[in-house]
């Protein structure tokens, strides 16, 4: 669904991104872990198109993204969670939710399902987005990056300042998405960086570690105890 091929990228002299390259793939949680500053999520505004990359390739669904715009690559079915959600506080969720249909036409409703997956956003359809909570913001931030039905999902650091309820809604929808998509479409590929080690070991399907804008170990997910994942985060 997603594959990277040696992509760099630099602020300045600084060389952020080192050569990085992995596959996401259809029905799975590719997790990316890391420590603070290691290039995480300038990996992940790469994807999208927010910066552009020095060298290297993005392709999505076998098409090339490096020359297309972040609207263009949404429109091509990519959606995205920035780090600290982004929502934007003075409108009301529902017009959160419709920033996310923005692309399409204006009589197109906010798929119902979305309110399945996050009750809470049905009760306070007409609240605005900066008097919810940092759980429920998150709820948000995920639903209007759903609302236009992606085929991938890139999620930066979800779980940050979140209470442990919801970090546990918010798995169990990431799980569901990757394993059959929205309702009526097809399994998802997710990317996920986190911090959190056991919310992403509970998920992946596939990891990385980066460090110092390479990535220095990848696996299956299942192996990420026998690999000493842990370990290796915490020097």
């Amino acid at each position: 669904m997603l594959k990277t091929e040696g992509v760099n990228q630099y602020y300045g002299g600084s060389h952020i991104l080192r050569n990085v390259g992995f596959e996401a793939r259809q029905g799975e949680v590719t997790v990316i872990l890391g420590r603070n500053g290691v290039g995480k999520t300038t990996l992940l505004k790469s994807l999208m198109g927010v910066i552009p990359i020095r060298t290297g390739s993005i392709a999505f669904d076998g098409r090339p993204l490096n020359k297309l715009t972040s609207y263009e690559r949404v429109r091509l079915g990519m959606g995205y969670v920035p780090q600290g959600r982004e929502i934007f506080s003075r409108l009301t969720v529902e017009e959160n939710l419709r920033m996310g249909l923005a692309y399409k036409s204006g009589s197109t409703p906010i798929p119902a399902e979305l309110f399945e997956l996050f009750p809470i956003l049905k009760q306070f359809l007409n609240r605005r987005g900066g008097d919810l909570s940092g759980g429920q913001q998150q709820q948000l931030a995920i639903a209007r990056a759903l609302a236009a039905g992606p085929k991938l999902l890139i999620l930066d650091e979800p779980t940050e300042g979140i209470q442990p309820s919801i970090i546990k809604d918010i798995g169990r929808v990431i799980r569901m998405l990757a394993r059959q998509g929205m309702r009526g479409g097809q399994p998802m590929a997710i990317v996920l960086v986190e911090q959190y080690y056991d919310f992403a070991e509970e998920l992946a399907d596939q990891y990385l570690v980066m460090e110092r804008g390479e990535v220095v170990m990848r696996g299956r997910g299942k192996d990420m105890v026998a690999d000493g994942v842990r370990q290796r985060m915490a020097i």
